[in-house]
């Protein structure tokens, strides 16, 4: 069976509501029947000329902004490209026979793109659904009333429907960015050829699957290692970049700093002109695999561990300065040293893995040292994994954590 060919002026006509057609200037195009009848002005009145030379504020009243309102839902709708739904909006119409006379109205207005196969806007279909008698409504009976609100919610409920599909559609693609930028910033550490490592990171509850914390673990010339972790203020894909620069650079000046004090120095310097880089913090660790030391330094960190075989923790904390950008004249950063010897494990974390709202750091700090000295016997892998299981709560914590541990 062959289908009817479609007049789309007629099917535009007879569409239920107030619908009008505009050019991305504002300029009606075209008007619906609804449109005409209930907005009390004349085809000719409207096409052809510009939205808010027809439908001004009404400047004897402050409260009614509708007119301002709706060009900002507009402009919004023009750059953007996506469908803009309004709040109710009150919006005084001038009578169309006097020109001192307004009459109170109240519009609930929806603006959508027209878009071209490139993607521009080439007219803005502009409905808007006349409620000022749901207004009017509160001075009926209670029955009354109650239907006409009952038929706003049910209409508010479907456009609230399409608006949380479109969310969660473009929280699909946000979390497609993410996997890849985590893998892209965050890939597994190359083996060291002296040491046994392990790396994990946990994102923030709600924080898709990227995060502002990060891990690195340098080899150095003169059989040394350099291992860093650091903390971007905030969560997400914006934290991430910031902390995608900042790991870069550290990983940089680690492979020419004399030490872990210099190489943060550098770090501090460079973090200056990166925006969303103030009050980051990190701890970085240079092991000489010949000299059995650790040489340590940290911007507002908290302190790494190192346990020892016997069954002792010693938190490397001697050498502990401001965040990045906390000072505004640039200082040498301190660094301190401890001894190790073969079988002892170095662990760096983010702040995520020990702090909890309304406790102590030092209450976290022990629960770290306890579950790191009971689990002690286990390879770096076992061990970060028994240590999250541990401390981080079962739901997920509300702070990002990364965690490094290396046997020496």
């Amino acid at each position: 069976m062959s289908l009817p060919a479609v007049d789309y002026r007629a099917v535009f006509q007879a569409l239920p509501g107030m619908v009008a057609l505009l050019t991305p200037d504002l300029v009606y195009v075209d008007v619906n029947e609804d449109f005409v009848r209930m907005s009390g002005r004349t085809r000719e009145q409207l096409v052809g000329r510009y939205l808010f030379d027809v439908f001004p504020d009404n400047p004897n009243d402050p409260d009614a902004t509708g007119s301002r309102n709706l060009g900002v839902s507009l402009q919004r709708v023009l750059a953007s490209g996506e469908r803009d739904t309004m709040a109710l909006q009150r919006y005084d119409v001038q009578s169309a026979g006097s020109a001192g006379e307004w009459e109170e109205r109240y519009w609930s207005p929806v603006n959508a793109p027209v878009l071209t196969p490139g993607g521009d806007v080439v007219l803005l279909v502009h409905r808007v659904e006349e409620i000022t008698e749901l207004i009017r409504a509160h001075g009926l009976p209670e029955g009354n009333r109650a239907r006409v609100l009952e038929a706003e919610l049910y209409t508010r409920a479907r456009e609230l429907q399409e608006v949380n599909e479109r969310l969660r559609e473009a929280h699909d693609r946000e979390r497609e960015v993410a996997l890849a930028l985590q893998e892209a910033m965050l890939p597994g550490p190359r083996p060291l050829e002296h040491h046994l490592a392990a790396v994990r990171y946990r994102p923030a509850v709600g924080a898709l699957n990227v995060c502002g914390d990060w891990y690195d673990l340098v080899e150095l010339p003169g059989n040394r290692v350099a291992v860093a972790v650091g903390d971007v203020v905030g969560h997400g894909l914006t934290a991430a970049g910031v902390m995608g620069q900042l790991r870069s650079a550290l990983s940089a000046a680690s492979r020419v700093a004399v030490g872990p004090a210099q190489a943060l120095e550098v770090l501090g310097l460079y973090a200056r002109f990166v925006d969303g880089a103030e009050s980051t913090t990190v701890a970085t660790a240079f092991i000489d695999c010949d000299a059995h030391t650790v040489t340590y330094s940290s911007a507002g960190h908290p302190p790494p561990v190192l346990l020892h075989g016997e069954g002792t923790v010693e938190f490397l904390d001697r050498a502990t300065d401001p965040p990045l950008g906390a000072r505004p004249e640039h200082q040498a950063r301190p660094q301190a040293v401890a001894g190790f010897t073969h079988g002892d494990t170095l662990v760096l974390y983010t702040d995520g893995l020990v702090e909890r709202r309304r406790e102590d750091i030092d209450t976290g700090l022990n629960r770290l040292a306890d579950a790191l000295i009971r689990h002690r016997r286990f390879d770096p892998d076992a061990l970060a994994d028994l240590v999250l299981t541990e401390l981080l709560p079962p739901g997920g914590a509300t702070d990002d954590t990364a965690l490094v541990i290396v046997r020496l």
